[in-house]
């Protein structure tokens, strides 16, 4: 039993030989990682929302600058980061993932909590529609982990758009896999409000990789 589940190596003792991914171990960085992450998801709002005089901006500039001088001698290779490696945190540490945490993860299906902000911002209020493609793929890996299938590559995503997807509030993801044949397992998911009304829903095609393919 890990964080994410049951390890599908037991199932399948060629798992890590399907496609050329590297093997992701949980990532331990301290709590630094965690307020680091809280404070740069409220820059990435406050990018997208403040309107400072220029003096500010150049202060800000100046800011950003010094951050990358400090963090760019430590570039590290993909999972060594800790960046999609510590699922405690939104997101599992990634800033590129919408903000959400994991309450299901098993063999029937995964479910997550997310709550979106000003940076996900489309227009009018409402979150880009091209982040819910976003969520839903991440749904979908998810949803072929828990199943203990091996790594797979997403074919295809279809997203209906049903309502408005607002921010700051907690939403309800869901996926599951629908049906199976061979390589290739067909997943759904759905995006619902604390009511329970259906803001999105989704379909796929995830295709198993095989040996040494990228």
């Amino acid at each position: 039993m890990t964080d994410f589940g049951l390890d599908p190596r037991r199932a399948d003792p060629e798992y890590d030989r399907h496609g050329g991914f590297p093997v992701f171990e949980l990532a331990d960085p301290g709590p630094g990682f965690a307020r680091f992450l809280t404070a740069m998801r409220h820059a990435q709002d406050l990018a997208v929302s403040a309107d400072p005089d220029g003096e500010t901006w150049d202060a800000a500039a100046d800011l950003a600058e010094q951050l990358v001088g400090l963090l760019e001698p430590h570039r590290a290779a993909e999972g060594v980061g800790p960046a999609s490696r510590v699922p405690s945190l939104p997101g599992a540490g990634s800033l590129l993932m919408p903000p959400w945490q994991i309450t299901k993860f098993d063999a029937d299906g995964v479910e997550l909590t997310v709550q979106f902000s000003r940076y996900h911002v489309g227009g009018n209020g409402a979150v880009h529609g091209g982040v819910l493609p976003l969520l839903f793929d991440s749904v979908f890996g998810m949803v072929i982990h828990a199943a203990g299938r091996p790594v797979s590559r997403t074919a295809f995503l279809h997203v209906d758009y049903r309502a408005v997807t607002p921010i700051d509030q907690t939403l309800t993801a869901r996926g599951w896999v629908r049906e199976s044949e061979g390589r290739k397992a067909f997943v759904n998911a759905e995006l619902v409000d604390g009511d329970g009304k259906l803001l999105a829903e989704s379909n796929g095609l995830m295709i198993r990789l095989l040996p040494g393919q990228p």
